[in-house]
């Protein structure tokens, strides 16, 4: 681990240098695949070349050849023999995604992220005594293609957990068995009878999901807290949703100042960031070393069908980009649909802002996905609540109507005053976001939010019904259509 440390302490040093030799080690891979023959990989010899005769690609550019391979054919993207592919229909797709999984990206990207994590991990806090128990993490589910059997899909956690090497899964809680069920509400039931007698030192998941079976362990259990059931606990490496809103969640759920939370970004395309310093909320270090190659479109050109994209040595500090990737995957200047802030240059560390889809711009506001949780999280703040999950909407203008802001918030526990906390939400999201403060003034364009407090279950009632139970899924934030606000308040 110490080894490792040593290996990011390089590349923080000479990050484009890592980038460099790494784009050109990609181009080299891949020169002889298709894609790489279409676009004459074998004589690029720099980025700016790469860059003019590549196109940028949504998943609907790539999915051609994607389709290809699920159906068995070889060396379309990437050379490597693909016999994993990813599931991931995000948070608003009703079509899932398939992202190849190589044996380069397992092993070189989604491995090496969580080894990463606990090197570091171990970096910061040397007392710790993770290895003396076990990691809890919540899995989804594979099965084989309906194109071809011989090759499985699923969420990229199922794909990661089927191919741990031994050692790793010794280190783990539940068994594969449990781990990969299919049906949530059997699985988490099975996962609390097998995973309480365990010595459980670490979680790692997505926010919402965690908290649903951390709240089942202690119904079953009639314990308080959780440290009551694993005493050892000292980690929680989280990513999917931003932590903030969820940070007094966990610790009425575990109250110990020895309790430490990393933030780390992953996602079905590969592994980005880990947080590498202590009591830095959100902010992690851009993974360079990882077999993906970076490139960032600047805020204004999102929905260009041929933006401009910079390299890493052109970012400037607290815009918002779109990250596209190059990886070693087979998914060639890739639009992963995330939007990155960068909060250091050097290392290059960076904050998850949003999703390119994912904000409400319906009268000029542009609210973006972490205005809503930084407002979200000062208004729990202030008023004593405690949310589960939220999501919010534009309610247009008619009649002569101004227009304004709808939110569906999930409490777990209810503010002192609900119009208090909506005071507060809509001062912060001035305070923020000029744009907002703009549209607010005097309630020119924009009225006062609206915020209703939903009934508990209602999220994860929505989530079933549209069959997302567990895995990845997750509510979106926000949205500039009705359409998911409309289709959880008839749940109401």
């Amino acid at each position: 681990m110490k080894k490792r440390i040593h290996q990011i302490d390089l590349f923080r040093k000479y990050p484009h240098e890592v980038q460099e030799e790494l784009f050109q080690n990609l181009i080299h891979t891949a020169k002889a695949t298709e894609w790489g023959r279409k676009y004459g990989y074998a004589d690029i010899n720099s980025i700016q070349e790469f860059q003019e005769r590549v196109p940028i690609s949504a998943y609907e550019q790539l999915y051609p050849y994607i389709e290809r391979t699920l159906k068995g054919e070889r060396n379309l993207l990437w050379p490597s023999k693909v016999e994993w592919f990813a599931k991931s229909s995000g948070t608003t797709n009703a079509r899932s995604k398939f992202i190849p999984v190589t044996p380069e990206s397992l092993e070189d990207c989604h491995y090496k992220g969580g080894k990463d994590l606990l090197s570091i991990y171990v970096n910061l806090y040397p007392e710790s005594k993770l290895f003396k128990g076990k990691g809890l993490s919540i899995g989804g589910s594979h099965r084989p293609s309906e194109f071809n059997p011989n090759i499985s899909c699923g969420d990229v956690s199922a794909v990661i957990m089927q191919n741990l090497p031994i050692w790793a899964e010794a280190m783990r809680t539940p068994p594969l068995k449990v781990a990969l069920m299919d049906k949530w509400e059997e699985k988490i039931e099975k996962m609390v009878e097998v995973t309480v007698p365990e010595n459980v030192t670490s979680l790692s998941g997505v926010p919402t999901w965690t908290y649903v079976l951390l709240k089942r362990i202690l119904e079953v259990t009639g314990k308080n807290n959780i440290l009551e059931v694993w005493p050892n606990l000292e980690l929680f490496a989280h990513g999917a949703v931003a932590f903030g809103p969820y940070r007094q969640l966990f610790r009425e759920l575990i109250p110990s100042d020895k309790m430490n939370y990393l933030e780390i970004y992953s996602a079905s395309e590969g592994f980005f960031g880990i947080q590498d310093q202590r009591d830095t909320e959100d902010e992690m270090l851009l993974m360079l070393d990882y077999g993906v190659y970076y490139e960032f479109i600047p805020a204004g050109q999102f929905n260009e069908e041929q933006p401009k994209a910079l390299t890493l040595d052109q970012v400037e500090l607290g815009k918002n980009y779109a990250l596209v990737i190059s990886t070693n995957a087979g998914l060639w200047r890739y639009k992963l649909g995330d939007t990155v802030r960068f909060t250091s240059l050097s290392p290059y560390r960076i904050k998850i802002s949003g999703r390119t889809k994912h904000f409400i711009n319906a009268f000029g506001e542009e609210v973006i996905v972490e205005n809503a949780e930084v407002a979200v999280t000062q208004a729990c703040k202030e008023t004593g609540a405690i949310i589960y999950n939220f999501t919010a909407a534009p309610v247009y203008m008619e009649s002569g109507k101004r227009g304004g802001h709808e939110w569906l918030i999930e409490f777990e526990k209810e503010p002192d005053s609900l119009e208090r906390f909506t005071q507060v939400l809509d001062n912060t999201l001035r305070e923020i976001n000029s744009d907002y403060d703009a549209k607010r003034e005097k309630d020119i364009a924009l009225q006062a939010p609206i915020v209703h407090a939903v009934p508990h279950g209602t999220f994860i009632g929505w989530l079933r019904k549209k069959g997302k139970l567990g895995g990845q899924h997750k509510v979106p934030r926000l949205s500039n259509t009705r359409e998911y606000l409309e289709e959880i308040m008839a749940l109401v």
